[in-house]
This record gives structure tokens, C-alpha cells and sequence, in this order.
């Protein structure tokens, strides 16, 4: 505001006189001169002043400050207020009285600039409401003009809603609120939301205190997240849950809506103290259940998706909102233990008959193997007792094997079935599981679906021959192959391994047979059914000592003609046996009739 005249000016002044040289009074004209230089502002370059507005277009503003001349002002300056008018009183700084041209030069930014720090704190002393100019984009926020200095907008301050579109409040002017400063480093944080909040919290207790469980309400879309959508009902959010978006499965709720989209919604429950109100949308939809084909039984094909996945089955939706669970066990007839992703996946469009069905509760469970024919119905034709098949290997433990046929018919190979000769301590020792295995059906049972197998069956019994071979007293020559806490067992011919005590492996010299050591044995005990044979080395020099050598063995003297041929024909066979070869069986048959014709 202008400053009053110093002195009164002079009535009736004649300026045609004055412009003429001439003068009335007493006054001369040096004397008026002065008089009018006293009459305007004394102004110093770099005052700050307050001046009046007296005229506005788009570029400057002119600005009268009781000087001799009006100073002119860029528009730019009042960017962070556009209702600017004629008339309005602005504060200036004096950057120039009189430039080249003549001009007053001012500037209203550097004069707000100025005196912006006190203003600033005195604005969050009073919690006043300021405008500002926001400049442009920064990271997390926006920069905002306010009394000239750059404050800081964080972009969670903007708007009590999320914000999409940063840009589109650039070159905006608005209402802010200090709320924080930094006067070690002059930081100043504005927040255009702190000046809704208090507004917005008034609204929110009027809205939830006429709320009621049950109504319904029309809502926009204001925010989506993966666990829930929130919704704004004029004031106040609620929140819908994934589980109550839709009766059937979603993955996301984007699935479901959009942001902004109009939806009516249901309120489920609200907490007064906490504001916080619960919403649903598929409760103003039937559920499908109660739309279910009223027709639909238990032994009914279905169609559906696999829409959820679990290590104990896997659900198939049927139709929206309407699932059953097929189980891991109603997936195939096979009895092996196996993992439901094994048989299907998510998305998968699968067949299936229904189990089980119960409407009160909605649960349904489905099969997939009903579809196929159960193997077990006709086993005794297709899996007769002493057929013979091709299994694979499926598990092992400490007393067999067990092993697939095909799905879902599974058999046990006991570990005395799987070798005639080769004393197996663990099934792994033999065979690999996943490998094929020949097998021949010794039993079935039927009521636990599980047959009986063995392997070593395929092959005729060697030990019908070795009763022959390995007689009591016979002398065989053995290779101690491993010593044990009771005494050491022994290799001999055609693959076969007999026992010796500590004592029976004493030598003549009183010294202690060895692994690896090769020697003769007398065969004291056989027992084909047990399939064990006991030997002694010890025995044979001490029946020569007590001149028994003769009678031990209690044979005709034929037999023991026979035993020297058997040496003479051992070297044919005296390679140890895994496994007997029909060669191997057919050469003790042949020695077998030999002996029976002697």
C-alpha cells in the first residue's frame, strides 16, 4: 500500500503557467519541484515493499508502489496463485529504480523469498493452510513453490487416494499444510492430504455409524492388491477378500475387476473403533450349489478343471464355485505311495465319477480309475499261479522285493525266492529298483490285492543235484571267501558256499586256515531244504590219524570211484555261480544219472 503524501499538494495550481516559466505565489519553481519529489516513496534498491496491482495480462503485471514510475512483474511470479487480481496488494523487492530505459524494475519472487523462512515456520506454528505451486516431478513426490522456497510433496501426501498419474498434477496449484522442517538444512515436507483427512475422518463416523450388516451399497474400485480389492463407498473404504470376490477359485483379483469400475457389494461385518469394514461380493450372488443339477448322483461322469494342486489330491472345478476333490488313492489302482502331480496338473481338463456327494456340507469327491476296468477282477485268468511274467521294481525292504506288473497289480518277491544259491542279505545286493525283473506267480491273494512271486523259481532247484554231489563225507576242494564271529564260509564248486566252525578250520600243523585260502573239506552235514552245507578241514586228517579214512565216508566202493571222476570233472564247473545257467543244470542232471547207474 502506497504511503501518504509528506506534504499537502497546492490548490488551484496553474500548470499552463508553470509549463510556461511562470509562477504565482510566493512558491518558485525550484521550491514546487521539490515539493513534488517529497510528495512520492523514498525507495533504496534491495527494499522489500508492499505495492498495489493496477493492471494484469498474461506476461507481466504492473505494480504501483508510490514511486515515479510503476515497476513491472513477470506473471510467472504468481504462478502459485492464479486469483491474483487488480487491486490485490503483493509484496515487492526493489531490484532496480531505473534501468536503461527508465524502468522500475521489481520482482515479487525474491520479495517472498525473503521473508519465506519466517513465514514457513510461523505456517506449521499456526497449522495454517498455504498455497503452493507445484514445479514438477521428483523421486517418490512432487516439488512444490511455496513462499518461493522448493518444499518437498511426498506422493503418499498428495491424496487420501492411491495415485496413478503423477503428471497430471504438475503446473497445479493448491492448498497445502507444513508438517515437517529441517532447519539444519532448510527441508521443508508440505502434505496437500493432511487438509481431507480431518474432513474425510468426520464423514467416515457418519458413514459407518449408518451402516447395518446386510446392506448393500454401490462402491467404485479404488485400489487392488493380490489379497483383496478395496473399494471406496463415498468416503470411506471397505475391503473385499479374495475369498469373497467370486464362489469360485481366483488367483488374482484382477480376474475379478478393475480399478474404477462401479460395483454393488454387500457388508459382511465393521468395526466402529477401527474403521475398518469387511465387504463381499459373491454373497449377492446364488451359490452355485444350490444350482446344481438336482439329477446329479453318485456314480455320474463329470467334466471339469483342475484348479487347485496338493501332494493328496488335486480339486477339479465342475462349474464356477463347485469343486470335488479326486484323492491321490482314486487316481490309479496302483497301491505305491506317489504324489498327486504325478497324474495331473492345474489346467488340465479331466473326466471323473463322482464318488461322493453331499449337498448340505458341498463336498464332493471323484474318481479317475473308475474309468478303467479294475485288474484285480479277473487276476486268476490274467495272473494264474506258476505263469510267468516281466515286472519292475518298485521298493525294497529288508524281507523282499516288491514289484508292478502292471498298474495296480503289485506282487511281493520274498528274499529266499529270489536266488537257489546265492545267499542275499539285503534285495539291493541283487537287483535296482526301476530295473525288469522275470518273475512266476507262487500265490495270489485276492482280499489284499497282492500276489506272490518269487524268481529264482524260473530255474530248476540245483540243489536236487548237489544232494548228489555233496554228499556226507565227500571230499570237496573250497576257498575261504570270508571270515565271520562263529567261523568262515566257504567256496565250492558250481557256485555253492558251505560253513565251517573255528574248530573244523584248524590245519594238521595246528595252525588256523585264512581268507583266501584254498583247501580240501569233508562235507559232515547237508540239508537241502535249509540248502546248508557244514564242512570240516580239520576232520579229514584226523579220520586219517584214527585210520578211519575208509569208513568215514560209509560208501560203496563204486561212490568212491565215482568222486575221483567228480574231481576230473569239476574244473568244468568250478567257476562260482551267481546264478545257475540251464548249461550248469543240464551237466549235474548228466552227473546225477551217472551216479544213479553206478
Amino acid at each position: 500500500m502506497s504511503n501518504e503524501l509528506k506534504n499537502s499538494p497546492i490548490e488551484d495550481f496553474d500548470w499552463e503557467a508553470y509549463a510556461n516559466g511562470e509562477t504565482k505565489g510566493d512558491k518558485t519553481r525550484e521550491e514546487l519541484t521539490k515539493t513534488y519529489d517529497e510528495s512520492l516513496n523514498t525507495v533504496r534498491d534491495k527494499d522489500v515493499i508492499e505495492g498495489t496491482i493496477i493492471s494484469l495480462n498474461k506476461r507481466e503485471a504492473v505494480v504501483n508502489i508510490g514511486y515515479k514510475s510503476d515497476g513491472i512483474i513477470p506473471m510467472s511470479e504468481f504462478r502459485y496463485n492464479p486469483d491474483i487480481k487488480v487491486g490485490d496488494t503483493v509484496e515487492v523487492f526493489i531490484e532496480n529504480q531505473e534501468d536503461k530505459k527508465g524502468q522500475l524494475i521489481l520482482s515479487h519472487r525474491k520479495a517472498r523469498a525473503a521473508r519465506s523462512w519466517d513465514r514457513i515456520n510461523e505456517a506449521l506454528e499456526k497449522d495454517e493452510v498455504i498455497k503452493g505451486y507445484i514445479k514438477c516431478r521428483t523421486k517418490g513426490g512432487m516439488i512444490v513453490d511455496v513462499f518461493g522456497i522448493e518444499a518437498f510433496l511426498p506422493g503418499s501426501q498428495i491424496d487420501v487416494k492411491p495415485i496413478r498419474d503423477y503428471d497430471i498434477f504438475v503446473g497445479k496449484t493448491m492448498e497445502f499444510k507444513v508438517v515437517k522442517i529441517n532447519q539444519e538444512f532448510k527441508n521443508v515436507v508440505v502434505s496437500h492430504k493432511a487438509l481431507i483427512e480431518a474432513e474425510l475422518e468426520q464423514q467416515k463416523r457418519e458413514i459407518i455409524a449408518k451402516l447395518e450388516k446386510g446392506q448393500v451399497l454401490e462402491g467404485s474400485v479404488k485400489n487392488i492388491t493380490s489379497y483383496g480389492v478395496f473399494i471406496d463407498l463415498g468416503g470411506v473404504d471397505g475391503l473385499i477378500h479374495i475369498t469373497d470376490l467370486s464362489w469360485g477359485r481366483v488367483s488374482h483379483p484382477e480376474e475379478v475387476v478393475q480399478l474404477d469400475q462401479k460395483l454393488n457389494v454387500v457388508i459382511l461385518d465393521f468395526d466402529d473403533e477401527k474403521k475398518r469394514i469387511a465387504l463381499g461380493l459373491k454373497q449377492l450372488q446364488p451359490h452355485p450349489w444350490d444350482a446344481l443339477d438336482a439329477n446329479l448322483k453318485v456314480g455320474d461322469k463329470v467334466k471339469g478343471r483342475v484348479v487347485v494342486m496338493a501332494d493328496y489330491g488335486a480339486f477339479v472345478e465342475i462349474a464356477p464355485g463347485v469343486e470335488g476333490l479326486i484323492h491321490v488313492s482314486e487316481m490309479s489302482w496302483s497301491q505305491h505311495l506317489r504324489s498327486a502331480q504325478d497324474f495331473l496338473k492345474v489346467g488340465d481338463e479331466v473326466e471323473a465319477v463322482i464318488l461322493t456327494l453331499d449337498r448340505e456340507d458341498r463336498k464332493m469327491s471323484l474318481g479317475l480309475k473308475q474309468l478303467k476296468n479294475d485288474p484285480w477282477e479277473n487276476i486268476e485268468t490274467k495272473y494264474p499261479v506258476g505263469s510267468k511274467h516281466t515286472a519292475k521294481v518298485r521298493n525294497f525292504t529288508n524281507f523282499g522285493v516288491f514289484v508292478e506288473i502292471e498298474e495296480g497289480v503289485d506282487g511281493l518277491i520274498h528274499i529266499s525266492d529270489l536266488s537257489w544259491t546265492k545267499k542275499v542279505k539285503h534285495p539291493s545286493e541283487f537287483t535296482q529298483i526301476g530295473a525288469d525283473i522275470e518273475v512266476q506267480v507262487l500265490e495270489i491273494d485276492k482280499d489284499n490285492r497282492r500276489l506272490s512271486l518269487g524268481h529264482k523259481q524260473l530255474e530248476e532247484n540245483p540243489w536236487d543235484v548237489f544232494e548228489t554231489v555233496f554228499t556226507v563225507g565227500s571230499i570237496h576242494e573250497g576257498t575261504i571267501i570270508e571270515m565271520v564271529e562263529k567261523g568262515a564260509v566257504i567256496a565250492l564248486p558250481y557256485g555253492v558256499e558251505g560253513f565251517a566252525t573255528p574248530k573244523h578250520l584248524v590245519k594238521e600243523d595246528g595252525s588256523k586256515a585264512q581268507v583266501d585260502e584254498k583247501l580240501n573239506f569233508k562235507v559232515i552235514e547237508f540239508n537241502k531244504d535249509s540248502k546248508r552245507i557244514i564242512l570240516s578241514h580239520s576232520r579229514i586228517f584226523e579220520d586219517e590219524q584214527k585210520g578211519e579214512r575208509a569208513e568215514a565216508p560209509k560208501k560203496p566202493a563204486a561212490a568212491r570211484r565215482g568222486a575221483g571222476r567228480r574231481e576230473e570233472a569239476a574244473p568244468a564247473l568250478t567257476t562260482p555261480l551267481e546264478k545257475t545257467t540251464l548249461g550248469d543244470l543240464e551237466a549235474l542232471a548228466e552227473l546225477k544219472q551217472k551216479f544213479a547207474g553206478k
